[in-house]
């Protein structure tokens, strides 16, 4: 569900990643080292993805986070490219590629949500609180 208009916002590196499959390089994206409180959602269409609370210091180059905001946030995808067997992780409302779902996390969940930044926008809390209320 790829809206033209909404990508016409995206810089060369977002669409690259959400609608080609890419992944920007290890320690390059802009969230990696990010320790902001609030939500983290799809710069393809605004969904919230993942919140701050969940996000830890992998050490992968990418932001890390040990479980979607909601059920519903993400959907995930068997894939087999590079030679590897790994899940996809996608934005459930535009089908935008984040990057990859590992069971080598942390508690409570052990899982290792691997994100581009080049994927996502951050909204504080209080700021995305005060913007979900105008829709």
């Amino acid at each position: 569900m790829t809206d033209p208009k909404i990508d016409k916002n995206l810089d060369a590196m977002a669409h690259h990643v959400l609608r080609e499959g890419g992944t920007e390089r290890a320690f390059t994206g802009k969230y990696t080292d990010h320790k902001g409180d609030g939500v983290y959602r799809c710069a393809g269409c605004g969904e919230p993805l993942f919140d701050s609370r969940t996000k830890y210091d992998s050490g992968s180059g990418w932001p890390s986070y040990t479980a979607p905001a909601g059920e519903s946030a993400v959907s995930e995808h068997h894939d087999m490219t590079h030679g590897m067997i790994r899940t996809e992780v996608r934005c459930a409302r535009c089908e935008g590629h984040l990057g990859h779902v590992f069971p080598d996390g942390p508690g409570p969940t052990g899982l290792r949500y691997c994100i581009n930044s080049a994927a996502l926008d951050f909204a504080e809390r209080g700021q995305d609180e005060a913007e979900a209320g105008k829709g």
